[in-house]
């Protein structure tokens, strides 16, 4: 009797140490669990070295600058022409978050462009119709006839065109270190030299195979009523190469008060940093300055209410110099250009460099002449 009470104790005691066996194997196996999800976490985490930044990672995109810019890749890439006449010369189209990213770039570096009335077209030209006189109307008695009026003049305006080329170059060894984002680099770069450019189209562009700046158009000082069509009012400073030496800033007032009030809502100062560092120094007769810097970041100053955008390319003050302009630019000034940009991948012609021959056709002319008008630096 007592060794078969033994037994029973015993095998209670072995049942216990398995119950115990099994408890640290469960907790072997939780923690291992945990040491994987870890380990999934971190590779979730890791960023990408291709360059592409970010959650889902888009094919084309993905394809376009691993394949394509960092080894010259062409398979599967979308082939597009520069020219309607052949296809001999080809590029690729830059993806919609690169072409973005440059469109970016532009906004913020073009200061013509941030207040004109962009146009995404997609054909080779852009015609805009503007009536001129508008549409004729007249009173009449209840039971009276109701002659016909006159009918409006339309004017056809056609931006001049151009091709906006940029040729950055890069070593093969940049483009083959995963390291090098070369997607940045290459927006960086077109949208540079692409604003410099475009900022002096715009301006003084002389509207052969570029646009056509809004400077180079014909001007005169008279009045809307009686100015001819395309031509752009001036204001006389009422000293030459200068402001006068009293009360400067009236000229300033009677520049504001030459454009329609439709049009001064939403009208904005261009000129450089020396003529507004000129103008920042006028004061009202109670010694206010008339020049008010910015209340928040990313706002441009203000002059007389109205914002001030510095164009570089505008010209200093000088004799007859057209150095301040002031308008509605969205009503005024178009620019039209093509959605896509495209990059041409060249490692033959700068080796051992690799050229990326990048164009984008772009076109740009005034369409409404009474919404800018300029300041001329002269005595009438």
């Amino acid at each position: 009797m007592y060794e078969v009470k033994a037994d029973a104790l015993e095998e209670s005691f072995d049942a216990l140490g398995q119950t115990d066996k099994i408890s640290t194997l469960e907790a072997d196996v939780a923690a291992l669990k945990g040491q994987v999800a870890a380990v999934q976490r971190t590779a979730i985490a890791r960023p990408a070295l291709d360059g592409v930044k970010g959650g889902d990672v888009d094919p084309a995109r993905a394809a376009f600058v691993d394949k394509y810019l960092r080894h010259g890749m062409e398979a599967g890439l979308e082939l597009k022409s520069f020219t309607g006449a052949t296809s001999a010369t080809g590029g690729f189209a830059v993806p919609r978050e690169l072409d973005a990213m440059i469109e970016t770039f532009l906004k913020a570096s073009s200061p013509i462009r941030s207040v004109a009335n962009v146009v995404k077209v997609g054909s080779a030209g852009y015609r805009k119709l503007v009536t001129t006189g508008g549409t004729p109307s007249g009173w009449a008695a209840e039971t009276a006839a109701r002659p016909e009026t006159g009918t409006p003049v339309f004017s056809e305006i056609v931006p001049p065109w151009g091709d906006l080329y940029a040729n950055p170059s890069a070593s093969q060894s940049m483009l083959d270190d995963a390291q090098f984002d070369v997607e940045n680099w290459l927006a960086g770069e077109i949208a540079m030299e692409f604003a410099r450019a475009e900022g002096a189209a715009f301006v003084n562009g002389t509207g052969t195979n570029q646009p056509k700046g809004f400077l180079t158009y014909t001007t005169t000082n008279e009045v809307d009523s009686i100015r001819a069509f395309g031509t752009i009012q001036y204001v006389a400073a009422g000293a030459a190469g200068g402001f006068v030496a009293t009360n400067p800033q009236d000229k300033l007032v009677d520049l504001v008060h030459a454009l329609k009030a439709p049009y001064r809502q939403g009208a904005a100062w261009v000129m450089n940093a020396a003529t507004l560092a000129v103008i920042r120094k006028f004061k009202t007769s109670d010694g206010a300055f008339m020049w008010q810097p910015a209340l928040a970041a990313d706002q441009p100053a203000t002059l007389l209410g109205y914002p001030v955008i510095e164009a570089g390319d505008m010209p200093d003050i000088a004799a007859n110099s057209l150095s301040i302009a002031f308008g509605n630019f969205r009503h005024g000034y178009v620019i039209a250009e093509r959605n896509e940009t495209s990059v041409l991948r060249d490692p033959y012609s700068n080796k051992p460099y690799v050229n990326f021959y990048s164009v984008k056709r772009i076109g740009g002319a005034v369409v409404n002449s009474e919404a800018i008008k300029l300041m001329k630096f002269s005595i009438s």
